[in-house]
């Protein structure tokens, strides 16, 4: 099979999306992206490290702009081949798995590579694998820890849904596991026992009145949140339990560390008998607005009628990219409150807008 990448990005985002790419399932479009970029563009050195294909150029500009976007989606769910229909207020939509998560943006990367021929900044393109699982299969990550220069640039656009706006930076997560101790008893004996599931009472009571601070960053509020995210306890219909654990999952500025986070949530619990455990971290980015790049997207973007700038509200890659200190954004067409659904579908009038603000971008347009 082949793509177009000179075609029309709707008509490139229906041929990435027809391509079955589920996590861990992602070497026939990494084939298709990898002899596409070899064939179809000038100028860029293109490399494969496993289902993960880079490409870039090296024309001495004064500035390097990284396009990321992952190839992988979540499992089908009835939604490929993609479909066209119109919404309700009649616009065209593309339905199927990935239009939005985010084989839109990936076709807008694409196209780009292969028709702008006067950038005004060298390009590195990546199109990684695995990024809607577990963090250790993530190509992003494997080609930070194996090729680690080229995540070099002066900014960094991740093609994440966005709806067209650009979502700075993205808040940091901590996932901890609360444990209580009890002792066991028949439950027609209930006074000889500890009830551990008992227990976790105060431990959910502060977490239904916890507030979350909002955090205004280069203009962008970030939301703080502690939710309780999974419960598990129990023996028997007829024993009471001496064990119990409740997983909490915290969503937090990226104003705060992974240690500042954790030190934060086992202040909330201060004073409770409990066993705290971290199960998994990601550090939040920063917008980086300020930089030169930056600002110079966010003209090209509102000069051309764009969303404008908001936070953005859960884990994304682009946390990989501030931890190098390159400032990183997500932008890409697509609702992300549809990604993941079975109707999973994207405007193509924001396909069609996000292509032309980033190539103004790209060209020194705005």
């Amino acid at each position: 099979m082949s793509i177009d990448l000179r075609a029309d990005p709707v008509d490139l985002t229906a041929a990435l999306v027809d391509i079955p790419s589920v996590s861990l399932d992602e070497a026939a479009i990494a084939d298709v992206v990898e002899r596409a970029l070899r064939e179809q563009t000038a100028g860029f050195e293109v490399l494969r490290h496993g289902n993960t294909v880079l490409a870039r150029t090296d024309h001495g500009l004064p500035n390097r702009v990284v396009l990321a976007g992952h190839l992988d989606t979540v499992p089908i769910a009835d939604n490929v081949p993609s479909g066209r229909a119109t919404d309700a207020d009649g616009a065209p939509v593309m339905f199927g798995c990935g239009t939005v998560d985010m084989k839109s943006g990936d076709a807008v990367f694409l196209h780009l590579a292969a028709t702008v021929t006067d950038p005004v900044c060298d390009l590195t393109l990546i199109f990684y694998d695995a990024e809607e699982i577990a963090a250790e299969h993530n190509g992003l990550g494997r080609v930070e820890r194996e090729l680690p220069e080229w995540l070099d640039g002066d900014l960094a656009i991740l093609g994440e849904p966005s709806g067209g706006w650009i979502e700075a930076g993205c808040q940091g997560t901590a996932r901890l596991r609360v444990r209580t101790a009890g002792v066991r008893a028949h439950s027609a004996r209930s006074w000889l026992g500890d009830n551990a599931i008992h227990r976790l009472a105060p431990v959910l009571g502060r977490l239904a009145d916890y507030r979350g601070r909002q955090v205004d960053i280069d203009g962008c509020v970030y939301r703080e949140g502690l939710s309780a995210v999974r419960v598990a306890g129990g023996v028997a219909g007829n024993v009471v339990p001496d064990a119990a654990e409740l997983d909490v999952n915290f969503r937090f500025a990226p104003d705060r560390s992974v240690d500042e986070a954790v030190a934060h949530v086992r202040e909330v619990f201060a004073g409770l008998d409990l066993d705290i455990e971290v199960t998994d971290s990601a550090p939040g980015a920063l917008p980086g607005l300020t930089a030169p790049a930056a600002a110079d997207l966010i003209a090209s973007v509102r000069a051309h009628g764009g969303g404008g700038v908001r936070a953005k509200y859960g884990w994304t890659d682009v946390s990989r990219f501030a931890a190098r200190g390159i400032p990183a954004v997500n932008f890409g067409p697509g609702d992300p409150n549809l990604a993941h659904k079975r109707d999973e579908h994207v405007p193509l009038r924001q396909i069609t807008d996000v292509t032309a603000m980033l190539r103004s971008y790209l060209t020194g347009g705005h």
